[in-house]
């Protein structure tokens, strides 16, 4: 799922020479601190915003969701001036992330402020209970592993969180929050370790199956543990279970779709989760 970021930490490193187009030169700067390079990021980051405004709308909410998105932003600029720091290095590209991240981090405290003085601070609860997933990615992002398997199942079900957070800014049940939470972890733990899986088939042919197959277990379990805190959430449970069976079929066919359709057909398959789980609560 992120398989395009060495190509971006090559840009960013190249761009601290000098060339005959520096305009071009800071537009590829630019790009390598701002823009996050995993693109299944961007959809694992969605979900959890979009299935709490469904389940609960809010102004609250709005605010929550938005310095989440700001929160999934900030971790590319703020990763590589940890990283060049580590190294006892400051580039170009390291002044530009720390001033980019400063931006970001600033925003999202002003919209945590106004989230918590018009709802309470009771949504940083299920926030606070995420920062052990958040943490561990940051700190595999910080030695430059954040692409294996763990680093990236962590900071998913960390930013799952989101949907409880702001079903709670909005009033909502804790119940239903839990549930929301823990129907979107389930949806990560088997779609990361799939896409992973068939990105490692493509470029080698082959790949072991075990760990993933015992992943989908695994989500289909913890979507199971979500009915149980919140028995509405039945309809995204079996729509987790549904994708799961899909992505234990799915890697045992011969062909193997470009990264392309796999990335749009994990976005299509996130959505019908959302919107199952929505339905679940009558939401939608």
């Amino acid at each position: 799922m992120s398989d395009v970021r060495s190509n971006h930490h090559r840009t960013a490193s190249t761009s601290t020479g000098h060339g005959s187009d520096p305009t071009g030169r800071r537009r590829s700067t630019w790009r390598a601190v701002a823009i996050p390079s995993e693109h299944g990021g961007w959809g694992l980051t969605a979900e959890p915003i979009l299935l709490g405004l469904i389940i609960g709308f809010s102004w609250p909410g709005v605010a929550v969701g938005t310095a989440a998105l700001l929160a999934f932003l900030v971790r590319t600029p703020l990763k590589l001036y940890l990283v060049d720091r580590r190294r006892g290095r400051t580039l170009e590209r390291t002044r530009l992330a720390a001033r980019v991240a400063g931006i970001e981090l600033g925003l999202i405290v002003a919209l945590t402020l106004a989230a918590i003085s018009s709802s309470g601070s009771a949504w940083l609860i299920p926030i606070a209970a995420a920062t052990p997933f958040v943490a561990t990615e940051l700190w595999f992002d910080v030695r430059s592993r954040g692409r294996r398997l763990v680093p990236e199942v962590s900071g998913s079900i960390g930013i799952a969180s989101v949907a409880a957070a702001i079903v709670v800014a909005g009033g909502g049940s804790v119940a239903v929050a839990v549930g929301a939470w823990l129907i979107l972890g389930a949806r990560a733990t088997t779609s990361i370790p799939f896409v992973r899986t068939q990105i490692m088939r493509l470029r080698h042919g082959t790949a072991p199956l075990v760990l993933t197959d015992v992943l989908q277990a695994v989500g289909v379990v913890v979507a199971g543990v979500a009915v149980a805190v919140e028995p509405t959430m039945i309809v995204g449970a079996a729509a987790v279970a549904a994708v799961a069976i899909v992505q234990f079929c799915w890697l045992r066919r011969e062909f193997v779709p470009p990264a392309k359709v796999l990335g749009t057909v994990q976005m299509v398959l996130g959505l019908i989760v959302v919107a199952a789980t929505a339905i679940g609560v009558g939401a939608l």
